[in-house]
């Protein structure tokens, strides 16, 4: 990997620097992590050491200030000698009590070691990857570890993490090096008849068989970047049907007012929820009615807004009044129909959960009514159906975000589907090229930009690949 640093990025990379590693305020331990040149001075001189350590072993030491001679706090320290530690640097960690008065001391403590500065906001992470420790995609998975908030976020970080995207892209991208490389070489060497015969077509299948394994990447319907963002559901219908009891009832918390005022609700009012290991952004909205008041409009627009924009749509509806309509009219699917005709939404039913509230209040078995839509009945008077719901509610929520794995890594950001997308998009005019017989520098020049979009994906851009592959593959020259 070829690396280009700034001055100051530079200066920074080379130094040492140090942070407190573990989780902010008053805790029972606190780790301060050292990297760089001057980490095993830092340990020698807080610790009073003369030998560094064994690699990798906790030993218990009184900690103190190198320039008063003051104690500090009493804790385990651990060596991590370079390239065999997180940064790839020398690394110091001390483990210290996690009052912050102590943890403020200590600081102060490296800070007067010279050339030693404060860490800036993934300091430590950007080591590793310039150390070539970890791809891009490795990184942001760290990121997303750190950030994650439900099991299934966690499951998908740490596998990103892990390098199970990193290889998938590693893989794609050295199947594209050596189809460039070959072509390269029939450019250069194939009027010296020094190329083996069905280069070409062999570069044409390869790249047509890599094209189908992208597609089937991108056509994953967002599962992974759904993951990772939250999965967003709307609880849109008529007023007083029941949504924002629905609402409080999933949140299992008064988030929303309740009253038997029709139009109670006039802004989206949101809750995050952790719906069986699946984060959720739920979203009460406005009841959908003809409205004179401008401050209801509003409201009333922001809630289709937020069906049309919602990742899944919770659709209430009063029970009763639907199968009363249903008898009298037209059916009970019709009715439904109907029913969203008269909110003015147009709703896919595979995002659609119909919640027909009120159930208690229903003269008629629901059990006569036969549909092919998801309906669930509900009342929030008498908690009837509410397990189902959240059963029906976890189902989707599965089918939307999938389940994280090594065997189908999925695209976890907009950024990753962009170079994707853009590598798709290369490789496709690389096979017009070849179909309509042009320039084959041309046509390099495709797969070229193609292999640096899988590049900018993890991190790793470079040359020496190509030059490995045309001189270890290719009987060129005698």
């Amino acid at each position: 990997m070829l690396l280009r640093i700034g001055n100051s990025a530079a200066k920074r990379f080379f130094s040492t620097i140090y942070a407190h590693s573990s989780g902010q305020g008053k805790s029972g331990v606190a780790v301060i992590r050292v990297s760089g040149p001057k980490s095993i001075d830092v340990l020698k001189r807080l610790t009073g050491l003369k030998k560094v350590p064994l690699p990798r072993t906790a030993i218990l030491r009184k900690f103190s200030n190198p320039t008063t001679g003051c104690t500090i706090d009493k804790g385990l320290v651990l060596f991590f000698p370079a390239p065999k530690s997180f940064t790839g640097d020398d690394v110091v960690e001390f483990h210290i009590h996690g009052g912050k008065a102590v943890v403020a001391a200590m600081l102060s403590a490296i800070g007067q070691v010279q050339n030693c500065f404060p860490a800036e906001p993934g300091d430590f992470t950007r080591r590793a990857f310039l150390a070539g420790k970890m791809d891009l995609t490795e990184v942001e998975g760290l990121a997303d570890l750190l950030s994650a908030e439900t099991e299934a976020q966690r499951q998908q970080a740490l596998l990103q993490m892990e390098g199970h995207l990193g290889q998938l892209y590693k893989k794609w991208a050295e199947q594209l090096a050596r189809c460039m490389a070959h072509v390269e070489a029939f450019i250069d060497f194939s009027e010296d008849d020094n190329i083996e015969d069905g280069v070409l077509e062999a570069v044409d299948k390869q790249v047509k068989n890599l094209m189908k394994e992208i597609q089937g990447h991108l056509s994953d319907g967002r599962r992974g970047e759904i993951l990772r963002s939250g999965v967003s559901v709307s609880i849109v219908g008529e007023p007083n049907v029941g949504k924002s009891s629905i609402l409080n009832t999933l949140a299992q918390r008064p988030a929303a007012i309740v009253t038997s005022q029709a139009g109670t609700t006039r802004d989206v009012v949101q809750v995050s929820l952790d719906l069986g290991g699946y984060p959720v952004q739920l979203s009460d909205t406005a009841g959908l009615r003809e409205a004179n008041d401008e401050v209801e409009k509003e409201g009333i627009r922001r809630a289709r807004v937020s069906a049309e924009k919602a990742d899944l749509v919770l659709l209430v509806a009063s029970a009763p009044e639907i199968y009363r309509d249903s008898l009298q009219n037209m059916g009970f699917d019709d009715s439904i129909k109907k029913y969203l005709r008269k909110c003015d939404l147009e709703i896919n039913p595979k995002n659609c959960i119909i919640i027909l509230n009120k159930n208690d209040l229903l003269e008629n078995d629901p059990s006569d009514f036969t549909t092919d839509l998801n309906v669930v009945h509900t009342s929030c008077e008498s908690r009837e159906g509410m397990n189902q719901l959240l059963k029906v509610l976890q189902e989707k929520l599965s089918l939307l975000c999938g389940e994280p794995s090594k065997e189908c890594p999925t695209i976890t950001q907009a950024r990753h589907r962009a170079h994707i997308e853009n590598c798709s998009n290369y490789l496709q005019k690389f096979l017009l090229c070849m179909e309509e017989n042009h320039d084959l520098v041309i046509a390099a020049e495709q797969l070229r930009q193609a292999l640096r979009n899988l590049g900018l994906l993890t991190g790793k851009v470079s040359t020496e690949q190509l030059l490995d592959l045309v001189f270890s593959e290719f009987c060129i020259g005698k």
